[in-house]
């Protein structure tokens, strides 16, 4: 009986097909992966301190980037947007006046002004803002008509937010989406952070 021959392939030929299987992993998972950043979900990390208590730097979040292609933002939603000033810097804010609305500020009291249809007059309300703590507060007065595709966004931590207040209102084509959940820290975790209810 003959012993068997073990067969011995070139390591050239072995680790150019090791490198190829890779690479196919590679691109599919980049296949998979690129559409769902792109226009499903984005993670993001907090940095500063704008909108405190509700959200704090380091928090990791993932980013709800299809609802607003389907619907438009709503009045208290916290939302993540390019920086009108600077499109590559990410901002997150919460939205307090929407299209063709007047914001009124007065010593810091938030009211709003809807605009008059022909079968409605305006209408004025001052929001509650329970997720404003007291030491977040601002004292600021300011007046400003939205256009028919702007929103008026605002930090929770109203002492120290550079919003719509300093660099005007916000045009919907900035917008990218919605916290839809908070990963980190993990005593921290929540799904739709920094909804008003929270």
């Amino acid at each position: 009986m003959e012993p068997d021959n073990a067969e011995i392939k070139p390591e050239s030929s072995s680790f150019g097909k090791s490198v190829w299987e890779w690479v196919k992993v590679i691109i599919i998972a980049l296949a998979i992966s690129l559409p769902v950043r792109f226009f499903i979900a984005e993670p993001f990390v907090v940095n500063g301190a704008s909108m405190d208590p509700t959200f704090a730097t380091g928090q990791f979040l993932i980013v709800d980037r299809l609802t607003y292609r389907l619907e438009s933002p709503k009045r208290g939603d916290v939302i993540v947007f390019e920086y009108p000033e600077n499109p590559s810097v990410y901002y997150i804010k919460r939205i307090i006046g929407l299209p063709t609305e007047t914001v009124n500020l007065k010593d810091g009291i938030v009211s709003i002004t809807t605009a008059s249809t022909t079968t409605t007059a305006p209408q004025t309300t001052t929001l509650n803002e329970p997720y404003i703590a007291d030491i977040h507060a601002s004292h600021d007065t300011f007046h400003v008509v939205l256009g028919k595709s702007e929103y008026f966004v605002m930090g929770d931590n109203r002492a120290q937010s550079s919003d719509s207040r300093v660099w005007g209102p916000l045009d919907t084509r900035f917008i990218i989406g919605r916290p839809i959940v908070r990963l980190f820290p993990l005593n921290t975790l929540s799904i739709l952070p920094g909804k008003e209810n929270q």
